[in-house]
C-alpha cells in the first residue's frame, strides 16, 4: 500500500481569529484557498477537511469536498488528524496541512508525499525556507530549524538558533508547519505524552526529536505565509489583488 492523503485540520474557536476557515479573502473562503491548491498535487490519493464545526463541515460538504466530523476535545491540529488517521487504514501516508496556509504550493504537497515513498526508515518529513528578511528570524512568532548535514532537523524553536556570537551570515531557517508522516508513525506521535522542550517552547514537532524520531526536511526557496490574523488575511487579500493587476496588464 503506497497511498497517501492529505488531512487539513479545521477549528472555529481560533483565540486570535475566531471563525478564520471561513473568513472571506478575495472573494472566497480562506479554507476554500487552502483546498484549491491541494488539489493541484498529484500526489494526494484523498482530500479531507477534519472539523469539529458544522459551519465548517456544511460548507466544505457544499463544495464536494470529503470531511470527516472530530472530537472537540483535541489540544492541536496533529491530533484531529491522527484521529481521522486511526478510522482511515487505507492510506500508508498522512500529509498534515495547515488550513491556514492558502498559497501552500502543490508541489510541495507532491514532493513531501514522495520522500516518505523513498524509503521505509522515514516516518516524518517536513519543509523549511530561509526568511527573505533575516530579521524575521528573530521574532518568536516565526519558527526555526536547524538541520545536519543529512537536513534532518537537529532543533526547533522560537529563538535565534545557532545564537549569532559573531557575524558569519548564517542562513536561518524558517520552519512552514506543514507534515508528511509515514501512519503508523503518527498513531505513535500523539500517543507520547508533550515533552519537557515541547512544553518549554510550545513547538509539538519537539516531541518528536525528544522520543528519538528522525524528522526530515526539505528546504525549499520560498514558503507560503500563514494567516494568523485578520490583519494577515487583510494583507493577503492586498497581495492577491496585486498578482492580479499584474496578470492582466
Amino acid at each position: 500500500m503506497n497511498r497517501a492523503v492529505g488531512i487539513i485540520p479545521a477549528r472555529w474557536s481560533s483565540t486570535r481569529f475566531p471563525g478564520k476557515p471561513l473568513h472571506i479573502i478575495a472573494g472566497k473562503p480562506l479554507l476554500r484557498h487552502v483546498l484549491e491548491r491541494c488539489q493541484r498535487a498529484k500526489k494526494l490519493d484523498a482530500l479531507i477537511v477534519a472539523t469539529d464545526d458544522m459551519r465548517i463541515a456544511e460548507t466544505a460538504f457544499d463544495w464536494g469536498v470529503e470531511v470527516a466530523l472530530t472530537s472537540p476535545r483535541h489540544r492541536s491540529g496533529t491530533d484531529r488528524v491522527a484521529e481521522v488517521a486511526r478510522r482511515t487504514k487505507d492510506f500508508a501516508f498522512v500529509v498534515n496541512i495547515q488550513g491556514d496556509e492558502p498559497l501552500i504550493d502543490p508541489r510541495l504537497i507532491d514532493n513531501l508525499v514522495e520522500k516518505l515513498q523513498s524509503s521505509r526508515k522515514i516516518d516524518i518529513v517536513t519543509a523549511a525556507h530561509p526568511f527573505q528578511n533575516p530579521a524575521e528570524a528573530e521574532s518568536p512568532h516565526q519558527n526555526k530549524v536547524v538541520l545536519d548535514r543529512n537536513n534532518c532537523a537537529l532543533y526547533f524553536s522560537r529563538s535565534v538558533i545557532p545564537y549569532p556570537a559573531k557575524p558569519s551570515g548564517f542562513r536561518y531557517l524558517r520552519h512552514q508547519g506543514i507534515y508528511g508522516f509515514r501512519r503508523d508513525a503518527l498513531l505513535q506521535f500523539v500517543k507520547w505524552k508533550p515533552s519537557p522542550r515541547e512544553r518549554a517552547e510550545s513547538l509539538e514537532q519537539l516531541r518528536a526529536l525528544e522520543n528519538g524520531v528522525t524528522v526530515h526536511v526539505l528546504v525549499t526557496n520560498h514558503g507560503s505565509p500563514g494567516v494568523d490574523t485578520p490583519q494577515d488575511a487583510k494583507a493577503l487579500e492586498q497581495k492577491l489583488a496585486r498578482a492580479r493587476r499584474r496578470s492582466v496588464s
